[in-house]
């Protein structure tokens, strides 16, 4: 009903910078929840970034500062702008669509329909 489309992942140098999007399609984009998660080789799944419908953004302390989640209605797509990377952000990056009508989440339990996920590597 809701398909997620990741692009942007790759690979840079500590200190650099990417742009991660997801483009959104069936259902009403607007009306939706939006998040960011990722998993690194041997651990769960984590939150990163989420953005409700209404705009109120919430981070993960360690990507405060560093980490920017925006979305563009009008064209069905998130965003993570990612500055400052080091090493520990290399994992897979997931977005994420809530259809709920409840507050914004930070658990994968929460959220309704996933992208196929995107790789992160950030050399050391």
């Amino acid at each position: 009903q809701v398909q997620l489309v990741e692009s942007g992942g790759g690979l840079v140098h500590t200190g650099g910078s990417l742009r991660l999007s997801c483009a959104a399609s069936g259902g009403t984009f607007s009306r939706y929840h939006m998040g960011w998660f990722r998993q690194a080789p041997g651990k769960e799944r984590e939150f990163v970034a989420v953005i409700s419908w209404l705009g109120t953004t919430y981070y993960q302390d360690s990507v405060k500062g560093r980490f920017t989640i925006s979305r563009d209605n009008a064209k069905n797509t998130l965003y993570l702008r990612m500055n400052s990377l080091k090493f520990e952000d290399t994992a897979v990056y997931y977005c994420a669509a809530d259809l709920g009508e409840g507050g914004i989440g930070v658990t994968p339990f929460e959220y309704d329909y996933w992208g196929q996920g995107t790789q992160v590597t950030v050399s050391s």
